[in-house]
């Protein structure tokens, strides 16, 4: 396959906060995830060391918390100052300690030097209740927030710019699940106080690829926002963590930008494309494994058949390279569309689903780990227009026994600020290696980036380096570079041309 690239033809520029991550109050993620105090590899304020130097070196962005459905029933009052106040968290079912709130989250933040992205309470809250978080965390000195948040030890504001009204508040699985009619109302009332507030955050509602959610929501509110929050687990096993294979994970790919082209037809049709972008702030593969958690059966065990079952998220093996290349994918979906999707945070980055794993001696780096880190690290913030007149494809069979159709190749042209065109290339063939030529005028010499393990299964765990990134030598080249590309692999080709 012959791909044609014009460093010369820039599409757009990307927004950095498309490689944004999401932590949430959910089994390990915060407590013995990033936050272990007591644990030797801990720091002074009882967080992982080991953690925070994974998450500086993938440059996260953006971080958004504290969750998920487990918002919705957080009160971040409870959370704050010495004297916290534990609850039974009816989310997932746990008491919340509330150790770990709001301040000890912003510390967090800026140990890892990313920003804040606060989603609020709008299940059991109310609009009054996020105003007042507002107040805390960005008021100087004004109210009683400010004045406790100063008490607290903070003298400074915390100057949290990206906030979201509420979670998935359009299903029946979320607690204070509201039908449309109300969450526009909702929306609109709440993004009032907490502009009153500070007329300078930034705003997001929560939303899904629904016509008639989103009319409701930008009709009452859009006024008043600058994204719109989408969420998607496209491999949807919660109640039953059977793992689609990696045939059936790449059948996923056939229809990535699905909900991304929804949401632009809405935002385009209301002539709201220009002022509100899209914030794909819950994305992964796979979803959460909690079977029972929503059930309202009576005489269950709830740490045998709730609680316990959830350490099957942290078994290492299922993460191969079909998540790697599934997270590629997406990332590529998401560059492709960055005139529109300005935040991605992929869910979430410590444990369950992670990118980071982490046991009381260390931790694992999961091969989506190494997505994030060669795209941060090599890729650039131009997109560039690529086009072919060939296309491979492939046929690989869903979950649901239905034949799929998906580009072999998965091909994304950038360009940095140092002038390097930079290619993310992503073969999907199980089994086939596959050679694509770039055309780009000027190269001279180029190396390549490797990601991948020996079989589709392969995987990191503890003493286990089964998913591995490598690294080529610089070659010489003329304006035509051919490239080889391993079966199952994700790649990125960096291209010097002449000045």
């Amino acid at each position: 396959m012959k791909y044609a690239i014009d460093p010369a033809k820039k599409l757009f520029r990307r927004d950095k906060m498309l490689y944004g991550h999401f932590i949430e109050h959910f089994h390990r993620q915060i407590y013995g995830g990033v936050y272990d105090p007591g644990n030797p590899l801990s720091d002074d304020m009882g967080f992982r060391t080991d953690v925070l130097e994974a998450m500086r070196a993938i440059e996260v962005p953006i971080l958004r918390w504290p969750g998920g459905c487990f918002v919705s029933a957080y009160h971040w009052k409870n959370a704050v100052g010495p004297n916290r106040v534990p609850y039974f968290d009816k989310a997932w079912h746990v008491e919340e300690p509330c150790t770990f709130g709001t301040d000890e989250y912003i510390e967090l933040c800026r140990r890892i030097g990313c920003e804040p992205y606060i989603c609020t309470n709008a299940g059991t809250g109310n609009a009054e209740e996020m105003s007042d978080w507002v107040e805390y965390c960005n008021l100087k000195t004004e109210g009683i927030y400010a004045k406790q948040r100063i008490a607290n030890g903070y003298p400074e504001p915390h100057n949290v710019k990206y906030w979201s009204i509420g979670n998935e508040n359009w299903g029946d699985h979320e607690i204070g699940a509201k039908p449309a009619s109300e969450w526009g109302r909702l929306v609109n009332e709440s993004a009032k106080m907490m502009q009153r507030v500070d007329p300078e955050i930034e705003l997001s509602a929560a939303a899904l690829t629904d016509l008639d959610w989103n009319l409701n929501v930008l009709r009452s509110a859009g006024h008043r926002l600058k994204w719109i929050s989408i969420h998607e687990y496209w491999d949807g096993i919660h109640q039953s963590n059977e793992f689609a294979t990696y045939e059936q994970s790449i059948a996923y790919t056939d229809s990535l930008d699905r909900g991304i082209r929804k949401v632009r037809g809405l935002l385009s049709a209301l002539e709201m494309e220009n002022r509100i972008r899209i914030a794909f702030d819950e994305w992964n593969l796979r979803g959460w494994y909690h079977p029972d958690f929503n059930t309202y059966g009576r005489g269950l065990d709830r740490q045998k058949d709730i609680l316990d079952p959830r350490d099957r998220n942290d078994d290492n093996y299922l993460y191969t390279m079909a998540d790697t290349v599934f997270t590629a994918c997406f990332l590529n979906t998401c560059n492709r569309n960055a005139d529109i999707v300005g935040m991605a945070n992929f869910a979430p980055i410590v444990n369950t689903r992670g990118c980071i794993y982490t046991h009381k001696d260390g931790i694992v780096l999961r091969g989506t780990y190494y997505v994030f880190y060669m795209y941060v690290k090599l890729l650039g913030d131009t997109i560039l227009d690529l086009w072919t007149k060939e296309k491979e494809v492939l046929h690989p069979t869903d979950r649901w026994g239905r034949r799929r159709t998906v580009d072999a190749v998965d091909v994304l042209a950038t360009l940095r600020n140092d002038g390097i065109t930079a290619v993310s290339a992503i073969n999907k063939d199980a089994e086939n290696s596959r050679t694509i030529s770039f055309a780009v005028p000027g190269a001279k010499k180029y190396r390549i980036h490797t990601l991948n393990g020996e079989s589709c299964d392969s995987y990191n765990d503890i003493d286990v380096n089964g998913i591995t990134l490598r690294t080529g030598e610089w070659t010489g080249c003329t304006e035509e570079i051919s490239v080889t590309l391993e079966p199952h692999s994700v790649n990125v080709i960096e291209i010097e041309t002449m000045e």
